[in-house]
């Protein structure tokens, strides 16, 4: 399985602390079922420009890098890209792809969604050879989120929601699972952070899908992030 949203990269955001951190992170990962992750460190227009930012990660990964073995994931750059104001018409923002493909993932403002906010994702997901993800859908229920998301199917962005939403609290649980019936979540991911408060934790949110809504649900999700990040179009 592909986990699309991770914070496993030592050192760079309020994900991992340490190279040692990052290991326990991918290993149990990998016991887990996933074959690749994409590290997706936060990227914040106001606090880096994407060259910076790219030098940054890179620079983490490096660290990483000679401690990876064979019991780990296949790790893919990418970015959690905040929304900024004016990102449709930024010419670096293109250089926060996932690696190998046209993805970024984006994540949205915390707050009541607007026609304005909206149409600026919907313009930047139809220019530039760019697919949009949106990061972690559940935690937008709150700001009225639902009314735009007929918006972005129609755009062909692509859904992400966190494993945690599928173990979590009812409310958001039995959204989700729903959501993910009608087709309307495309990506999973988990998020992680750490060892303690937001481990890797893939597998449970698999455990409860096929209990829920069957094994067939978790082999068109497979697909679909398998194609998404390997035809990456």
């Amino acid at each position: 399985m592909i986990d699309f949203h991770s914070h496993i990269l030592p050192g760079i955001d309020d994900g991992s602390k340490s190279v040692e951190e990052s290991c326990r992170m991918l290993r149990e990962s990998f016991m887990q079922g996933v074959s690749q992750i994409v590290a997706t460190p936060h990227f914040y227009a106001e606090d880096n420009s994407p060259k910076k930012f790219l030098e940054r990660r890179e620079r983490a990964y490096k660290k990483l890098e000679p401690s990876l073995d064979s019991d780990m994931p296949e790790i893919f750059l990418g970015a959690e890209v905040k929304y900024f104001e004016g990102i449709s018409r930024s010419d670096d923002v293109s250089l926060l792809k996932i690696e190998g493909t046209d993805l970024i993932l984006l994540e949205m403002p915390f707050m009541a969604w607007n026609q304005r906010i909206v149409s600026e994702v919907i313009e930047l997901a139809s220019g530039r050879h760019t697919k949009l993800i949106l990061a972690h859908i559940e935690r937008y229920f709150r700001y009225g989120a639902e009314k735009y998301l007929d918006d972005f199917y129609r755009n062909d962005i692509l859904i992400q929601a966190n494993a945690e939403s599928f173990i979590g609290g009812k409310f958001a649980t039995r959204k989700v699972m729903n959501m993910l019936r009608d087709g309307k979540i495309d990506i999973l991911g988990s998020d992680c952070h750490n060892m303690s408060s937001r481990r890797p934790n893939m597998g449970d949110a698999r455990k409860e899908i096929s209990k829920r809504i069957g094994n067939n649900m978790l082999d068109k999700l497979d697909e679909k992030a398998y194609n998404s990040l390997y035809s990456g179009k």
